[in-house]
């Protein structure tokens, strides 16, 4: 194969004191919910919040001189970016970034900030890709593959070492996969430092390309999603022979299992990760009796999501566990209908967060209005609770949590 155990081992005494040996701890309360030991390797703790810093250093700490100091080019729409910008800044390398038109300001911002040229070109990462190896050629620049190269799929590789080394008797790694660069170099170091371990990587059900092409399928990806880092249309062509031939298993999961988790991380684990950083958590909860009674080891392989994209996960993941419920009462015109209301819900513990009032789309009797209310609750049994409440003090309540527009379920 391209990289041998060799190569990560020599990744790993280059990168050593230049990136975070960052932690692998036991999530005790994941485990109680789960059923498997789980163990997370927290690269969102990287300077950059990603794993990507790995491979990109180790492609960079190898160039000769006249490459360093002729530049390096690289496309990506995110962390290898910046993982990238940042340890060429530091080596003293001059960094092109290409990156596609519409990459969120915040990732381009960042990029820039860490000392690097932004170029942005093309409708998305296949355009801003060809426009980067059209300046590798037409400038002299080194292309740094985000997952594609040798020396970069090595560099990821080291995980698997730090992960064995903080918890030896480790069953089964849980990987993400994208272009495969990440799961391509922990499985070559899994499996030559424990034989029996199982390596599982886990895609976003939009983007199965590997799952797919391991089946002979043909390639069926695309779509919004919340797991960015995995979104490849097509495995490497190094790294896809490695997934072949030493990765056990490929899991898929969809975007309501990949929200939960990634709420699940910052309640419990108080840690923010990206969709992608998330997916093996959700391919875990999704796939209990996979995973039931084993050590399993997850990468969080990174905590770069939008601010305003959390949030909507937050309350997303309010709404579903409805710990946030809307319910539409029928409410009489007359003084006092709505403190009877109020009190009913406070009476039950209930919390008020808004309330929208309207007539005029009403199909209920002209002497009643229809008011939403959206309540904080504790837990599911909770709502169920106030709802019920509100009946048996004569009010006529329906439920929109589900979200539906329409009075369609009284309770």
């Amino acid at each position: 194969m391209s990289v041998t155990a060799a190569d990560v081992a020599a990744a790993a005494a280059r990168l050593a004191g230049q990136i975070v040996v960052t932690p692998c701890l036991p999530s005790r309360t994941l485990t109680d919910i789960t059923g498997a030991e789980l163990w997370l390797k927290f690269e969102n703790l990287q300077y950059t919040a990603s794993f990507k810093e790995r491979g990109a250093l180790n492609c960079l700490m190898q160039l000769s001189a006249g490459q360093a100091a002729a530049g390096v080019v690289a496309m990506s729409a995110g962390n290898h970016a910046q993982g990238v910008a940042y340890h060429a800044r530091r080596l003293g390398i001059p960094a092109t970034i290409v990156m596609p038109r519409h990459t969120p300001f915040v990732k381009v911002e960042n990029t820039r900030r860490f000392g690097a040229r932004v170029v942005l070109e093309g409708e998305g990462v296949e355009e801003a890709a060809r426009h980067a190896w059209t300046l590798a050629a037409a400038d002299g620049l080194c292309f740094v593959h985000p997952f594609d190269d040798p020396a970069v799929i090595a560099g990821q590789g080291t995980l698997a070492l730090e992960m064995l080394a903080a918890a030896p008797d480790l069953d089964v790694l849980v990987v993400p996969i994208g272009g495969g660069g990440l799961i391509g170099g922990m499985v070559i170091a899994a499996k030559a430092a424990k034989p029996g371990i199982e390596v599982v990587g886990v895609e976003a059900a939009l983007y199965p390309s590997v799952y797919r092409r391991l089946r002979g399928l043909p390639p069926l990806a695309g779509g919004p999603t919340i797991a960015e880092g995995i979104a490849v249309k097509e495995p490497g062509e190094l790294t896809f022979p490695i997934i072949e031939r030493l990765v056990d298993d490929v899991l898929l999961v969809d975007e309501a299992a990949i929200e939960a988790a990634v709420l699940q991380l910052l309640e419990i684990e108080k840690m923010v990760a990206e969709g992608a950083g998330a997916a093996g958590l959700a391919a875990v909860a999704g796939h209990p009796e996979r995973f039931r009674g084993r050590r399993v080891g997850l990468v969080l392989c990174g905590g770069n999501i939008d601010s305003r994209l959390l949030s909507a996960v937050i309350l997303r993941g309010l709404v579903r566990t409805q710990r946030l419920v809307r319910l539409r009462i029928g409410v009489p015109d007359s003084p006092g209908s709505l403190v009877r209301i109020a009190s009913i819900i406070a009476d039950c513990g209930g919390n008020i967060v808004d309330v929208t009032h309207q007539r005029a789309f009403s199909k209920l009797s002209v002497k009643l209005a229809d008011v939403d209310f959206t309540i904080e609750t504790r837990t599911s049994e909770h709502a169920s609770e106030i709802a019920a409440a509100l009946a048996a003090g004569g009010f006529a309540v329906a439920r929109l949590d589900d979200g539906s527009s329409a009075r369609d379920r009284e309770l």
